[in-house]
């Protein structure tokens, strides 16, 4: 029986009542994938600051000075070092994770097809699965930079956040600038996102899902290093992953991050649409 005839007949069903998002939501906190993987990124400051403990403060080399070797500098630099450190691949991690895990799951536990018997609307069960992935995505992101304020505070003290080509941020200033690079760290993973998400609608397997998007994202990171693209360089997301160093100086500049962000978008969108067109044709046998 199909769902329109079902809502027809079914006393007090409402399509937009199916699969609530709070119940998504629990489900998916309950997952020892999720606990672990929130465990790794709230450990890794920790293990940052047993490296410099035994490795000693870290030094420029010769009469340049980078953003690495500010770490210890304050609580601020701290944060802004680990974010620095775990922006190009660990992040893409619980992002692939979280977003390409959610549908293949559900048909590799061959409970999908029961979903949608409920019956929750195909539409409403990817809305439902994308908007708590993308939550928990952005939870694991704001977590990072959050332990390692709190822990590079309670190491180096509270104070300005150093520039490595000179000058300095007040606190205060420090603070919002590094919400900043998180919102942009964010919005450059939503293409990672839209490729685990697209996958994890065309594949049984989620680790073939997380796998692939961590891949094609790896990928990218590859042919941005290839400087012989040239400007086409400027079409691939991976270049503009790190524009939010521009967020962090005396006066921010925010060209990079807007052409960044526009790059992301635009990719994420195609992306999520693909996933939503291909699911409402799909033969669903899991």
């Amino acid at each position: 029986m199909s769902t329109p005839a079902l809502a027809d007949v079914a006393s007090g069903y409402r399509a937009a009542r199916t699969l609530p998002l709070r119940v998504e939501l629990a489900r998916q906190l309950k997952r020892r994938r999720t606990m672990v993987m929130f465990g790794i990124l709230a450990a890794l400051p920790f293990v940052l600051v047993a490296a410099f403990a035994i490795g000693g403060d870290p030094e420029g080399r010769g009469d340049r000075i980078t953003l690495m070797d500010t770490a210890t500098a304050s609580g601020a630099n701290f944060a802004a070092v680990s974010l620095f450190v775990s922006a190009g691949f660990l992040l893409v991690i619980p992002v692939a994770l979280f977003c390409g895990d959610t549908v293949a799951s559900e048909a590799g536990w061959s409970s999908l097809r029961y979903l949608l018997a409920a019956p929750v609307p195909r539409a409403r069960l990817l809305w439902s699965k994308l908007a708590v992935g993308l939550g928990l995505s952005l939870a694991a992101m704001v977590l990072l930079p959050v332990v390692a304020l709190a822990v590079g505070t309670a190491a180096y003290g509270w104070g300005p956040l150093a520039i490595p080509t000179g000058g300095s941020l007040a606190a205060g200033t420090a603070a919002q600038r590094l919400a900043v690079v998180v919102a942009y760290v964010f919005v450059s993973q939503l293409v990672t996102a839209g490729l685990a998400f697209w996958l994890s609608t065309r594949t049984d397997a989620p680790l073939g899902a997380v796998g692939g998007a961590v891949g094609l994202t790896i990928v990218g990171n590859v042919l941005d290093a290839v400087t012989a693209l040239g400007d086409w360089r400027h079409f691939l997301p991976a270049h503009w992953q790190f524009a939010w160093a521009d967020a962090v100086q005396p006066r921010p500049e925010w060209s990079g991050m807007i052409q960044g962000t526009a790059v992301s978008v635009t990719y994420a969108l195609v992306l999520f649409a693909l996933a939503f067109r291909g699911f409402a044709r799909k033969d669903i046998v899991s």
